[in-house]
């Protein structure tokens, strides 16, 4: 049996527990039929749900719990933050992101405090604006296993007082502090903590321990010989390991197939070793209504999912890519705006997402693409949010790191430009929305599958003259016509040698593959 590993970290509480792992999960938002009330009315009635939540969890508590009950619920009845919000709504923003944006700026305010105690306040302001959102949004918050030990990068007070800890566990938290009600509570309940332990990896269920006498997370290692969980440090360039998901034409030049994903519990049937990546990961099909747009916590954990199970090959994360015909639930203004014109329009949709992909680029090899790309300024004003969003973590110590930022290139004026696209990273041909606005016909046409075939003659010659306009920077295809092996020779022949498609559309764009030169003329004996 391999040697546990001992990672160091601070006492916040005594004791030693052991118990499988649980990860903390992003609040999973239930389906809620439309409300009718005004945001004002329909915010306030939130927050008196969440009191009477608090209300009933101080019930039968001890004086220490009920007074952190009680500091939590004068916050929430203090007019100043309903007032705020209120108007943040009435200048437009939907109820959840205004009170999220409202409660954000409190909590930057006290984790950037030179004082401890202050500092340590934060945690309850988010666990004020998480029980409030999780009403807003329909989010049920569930607790974990009885005798588990909690791992996140710290705890919520009222998530310590709704556990069970007569069976037992622990605390392992990423940051946190010894001055905090949940470290005040852990040490009144005789249940071991540490803190200041750093961003680490283990799986969710494997045996951990938490040593609060000595200061330490105790790590096994997977299996026999294997390396012991590490800590984990940004990340900007990882290739994906030789030879996974790629192969060879006939006459030896390289190819990389990956993937398209909408949802994160699609890539479980596939095995990570048998491709480069996940080429597309469409959020806007996980993140599926403005509360889950706003739900930073949410998204963080559908990106760390995707991370984990590709283990350092790229995961390529495409940006929301809603307004339009493409209509993300509760938002109603702007549908003439779609893909990064939306998101600029509404920068606090991209600022949280923006958040969550920046915590979850430090597990792996991430990548970010812009969807509905125009112009070089897309680009620019998005990697400008990236880099406010990066400054504020940084301010607040917490983990992060920039991943490269790329784009689809599905607009015919940006496919005839791309030499001007200087700030981005990376190209992806999304050959849907390219041959949609080429034909100029609307997708519900009942022409447009007609017009598309016409179409491809002229989509082949603009992706030949965009290949040779990016120069050095990596391309790739992700539309449909990737996983069509009828048009894989004129593929290779316009000079793509990535292509990302469908899971169930692998096999015969292997099969393809193998039997062209990289010209995409057919091999001798084809």
């Amino acid at each position: 049996m391999a040697a546990p590993f001992r990672l160091k970290a601070t006492s916040a509480s005594p004791g030693v527990a052991s118990g499988p792992a649980y990860i903390v999960e992003p609040l999973v938002a239930a389906a809620s039929p439309p409300s009718s009330l005004s945001g004002h009315v329909e915010l306030g009635d939130a927050i008196k749900t969440a009191i009477h939540e608090l209300q009933s969890l101080a019930t039968g508590t001890d004086p220490e719990s009920s007074d952190i009950i009680e500091f939590q619920i004068e916050v929430l009845q203090d007019p100043t933050l309903t007032e705020m919000a209120g108007a943040r709504i009435d200048a437009g923003e939907n109820v959840a992101f205004a009170w999220v944006g409202t409660l954000d700026g409190y909590i930057r305010e006290l984790e950037c405090s030179e004082e401890d105690q202050m500092r340590a306040r934060a945690v309850d302001i988010v666990d004020i604006k998480n029980r409030v959102l999780s009403v807003l949004t329909g989010t049920q918050l569930d607790d974990f296993p009885a005798g588990s030990i909690y791992v996140g990068r710290d705890m919520e007070p009222s998530r310590f007082l709704a556990h069970d800890w007569s069976a037992g566990g622990g605390i392992a938290l990423y940051a946190g502090s010894a001055v905090g009600h949940v470290a005040l509570l852990a040490r009144s309940r005789s249940i071991p903590m540490v803190i200041g332990a750093g961003q680490f990896t283990t799986e969710g269920g494997r045996h951990i321990g938490v040593d609060g006498d000595s200061g330490a997370v105790v790590l096994q290692a997977a299996k026999e010989n294997a390396t012991p969980a590490q800590v984990n440090h940004p990340v900007t360039s990882m290739p994906p390991p030789a030879d996974n998901g790629s192969l060879r034409t006939a006459d030896g030049s390289r190819v990389l197939l990956s993937v398209n994903v909408n949802a994160p519990d699609e890539v479980d049937s596939i095995p990570a070793a048998t491709i480069a990546g996940i080429g597309l990961m469409r959020s806007e099909f996980a993140v599926t209504s403005l509360g889950d747009a706003a739900n930073e916590e949410k998204q963080f954990a559908i990106y760390r999912r995707l991370l984990d199970w590709a283990d350092g090959r790229a995961v390529t994360i495409r940006m929301l890519d809603i307004g339009g015909d493409k209509p993300l639930a509760g938002l109603t203004e702007a549908s003439s705006l779609r893909g990064v014109r939306l998101l600029l329009a509404r920068p606090e949709i991209a600022s949280v997402q923006a958040r969550a992909l920046l915590r979850a680029a430090i597990f792996g090899n991430l990548r970010v693409m812009l969807p509905m790309v125009t112009f070089p300024s897309d680009v620019d004003n998005i990697r400008q949010i990236f880099r406010e969003e990066s400054t504020e973590l940084a301010r607040r110590g917490v983990p992060h790191s920039i991943p490269p930022i790329g784009m689809m290139v599905e607009v015919p004026a940006a496919a005839l430009m791309l030499d001007r696209f200087e700030s981005a990273d990376f190209f992806s041909f999304g050959t849907n929305d390219l041959a949609q606005y080429l034909v100029a016909s609307a997708r519900e046409d009942a022409d447009f599958a007609v017009y598309q075939d016409r179409a491809v003659p002229a989509v082949l010659r603009l992706l030949s003259h965009a290949v040779k306009l990016a120069r050095a920077k990596p391309v790739s295809i992700c539309g449909d016509m990737a996983g069509d092996p009828s048009r894989t020779a004129d593929l290779l022949a316009a000079g793509i040698y990535h292509f990302s498609v469908a899971p169930t559309r692998l096999p015969a764009i292997r099969s393809a593959i193998v039997g062209l030169n990289a010209d995409g003329t057919k091999a001798a004996g084809e």
